[in-house]
C-alpha cells in the first residue's frame, strides 16, 4: 500500500507535470496510457490534477506486452490507440514496456501535429522526483541550448571514460540536435529532461563501449561486464563476461534484424538532480556528466527522410564521460570543463530547486 508520504510525493510530481512541464490548459484531454504493470495510482493523481486545471483526462489501460516498440504491436489493440491519441492534447505514456517508436506512436505524431508527449515507463516515484522536481526549466533549458550549439559546431564528437570507453562519431547536421528542459508547452516529443540527443551519422561511429548500465544485462552493481566494439556505426562484437554475453547476444539475434545492432543516437546527459545511477534507464540516461547510447529504432522525425527502421530499441549508459568536441575538452571525468558552461554548470547543480 503507498504510504501517506509517498501520495504527497505523487501529487507534487503530477503537479510538476501537468501544471509546468505541460503548462495544461483549460479544456485540453490528456491521455495517460500504461499497463497491468503500471503504477495506477500515479495514472490516477496525474489525472485528478489535470481535471483540477480544468482539463479531461483519458486513461486508457492494456495488458503488458512481453516487449517494446514495434515488436509489441501484436499485444496492443493498435487500431483504437492510435485512434485515440490522434485525438488528444498531452500523451503521458507510463507502459513498462513502452509503445514509444513502435507504429501506433509513429502514426500518432503523423496525425496528430499539435501532440505533445513524455515517455515515462516505468520509472518509480524517487526516480521520477530527482528527475523532474530539482531544477529550474528556464536555467535548464539556457544550458542545454548553449551546449547543442556547441555540438551542432562540431564534426566529430568522441567520448572516453575511465572504464575503458573509447569510441567517437561524426555529425551531420541534417539529423537531430535536440535537448529535453522539462517544457512540453508546445507540440513535440518529450522524454524525461535533462540532456542533449544527437543521431551520428550513419557509418561514422568507431570504437569501444563499456558500459555501467545497459538494458537487458544485470551489469549494473555487480561485477559483470559488457562491451560493444563499433565499426562504421554497428555493434560487430559484443565481450566481456562470458554469462552476459552470451545472454546479451541472444536477445540482439532473437529479433532478426540487422538495424538492431545499429546505432541510433547519443545523449549527453545534464540532469542536475541525477548524480548517480540508480539502476532505472530513464533517469540513468540522463546522469550528470554521463552518456547514453541508443541502437536500433530511429524515428524519421530524428534521422529524416526515412529513419532507421527496426523492431526495437535499447539503450546503455556510462557515467562520469569524458566528451571532446573536435579537440575541445567540454566534460571531464563526469564534469563540465567548457569555459562557456561552466557558471551555468555551477548553478544548476548547486542550487537545485
Amino acid at each position: 500500500m503507498t504510504t501517506l508520504s509517498s501520495t504527497a510525493e505523487i501529487e507534487k510530481i503530477a503537479e510538476k507535470l501537468i501544471l509546468e512541464v505541460f503548462n495544461v490548459k483549460k479544456g485540453e484531454t490528456v491521455a495517460i496510457t500504461g499497463d497491468s504493470d503500471s503504477n495506477r495510482e500515479f495514472a490516477e493523481i496525474l489525472s485528478k490534477t489535470t481535471t483540477d486545471a480544468g482539463a479531461l483526462p483519458l486513461i486508457m489501460w492494456t495488458p503488458k506486452s512481453p516487449y517494446d516498440g514495434q515488436a509489441g504491436m501484436s499485444y496492443w489493440p493498435a487500431k483504437a490507440l492510435t485512434a485515440a491519441l490522434s485525438n488528444v492534447d498531452i500523451w503521458i505514456e507510463l507502459h513498462t514496456n513502452v509503445i514509444l517508436y513502435s507504429d501506433i506512436w509513429e502514426k500518432a505524431f503523423e496525425n496528430n501535429a499539435e501532440l505533445r508527449y513524455i515517455v515515462l515507463g516505468d520509472s518509480s516515484i524517487p526516480s521520477l522526483a530527482r528527475v523532474f522536481t530539482t531544477f529550474e526549466i528556464k536555467t535548464l533549458g539556457i544550458f542545454l541550448e548553449k551546449v547543442k550549439d556547441l555540438c551542432m559546431k562540431a564534426n566529430k564528437i568522441r567520448i572516453t571514460s575511465k572504464n575503458g570507453t573509447d569510441v567517437s562519431y561524426k555529425t551531420d547536421l541534417n539529423y537531430l540536435f535536440d535537448y529535453d528542459d522539462g517544457d512540453l508547452s508546445k507540440p513535440r516529443f518529450g522524454t524525461a529532461p535533462g540532456y542533449i540527443n544527437i543521431i551520428p551519422k550513419k557509418n561514422s561511429m568507431n570504437g569501444k563501449i563499456v558500459f555501467d548500465l545497459l538494458m537487458n544485462t544485470t551489469i549494473y552493481n555487480t561485477t559483470n561486464r559488457i562491451e560493444f566494439t563499433m565499426q562504421n556505426g554497428e555493434i560487430v562484437d559484443v565481450t566481456g563476461t562470458a554469462q552476459e554475453v552470451k545472454k546479451f547476444n541472444q536477445y540482439l539475434s532473437s529479433f532478426n534484424d540487422p538495424n538492431m545492432y545499429k546505432i541510433s543516437h547519443n545523449m549527453l546527459g545534464f540532469n542536475p538532480g541525477v548524480r548517480k545511477l540508480s539502476g532505472e534507464i530513464v533517469e540513468d540516461e540522463r546522469i550528470w556528466g554521463g552518456v547514453d547510447f541508443g541502437f536500433g529504432h530511429t524515428s524519421p522525425m530524428d534521422m529524416p527522410p526515412h529513419g532507421q527502421p527496426a523492431k526495437s530499441h535499447f539503450d546503455g549508459v556510462v557515467e562520469r564521460a569524458t566528451i571532446y568536441l573536435d579537440d575541445a575538452l567540454v566534460v571531464n571525468n563526469g564534469v563540465v570543463c567548457h569555459p562557456d558552461l561552466t557558471q551555468l554548470a555551477q548553478k544548476l547543480i548547486s542550487n537545485k530547486k
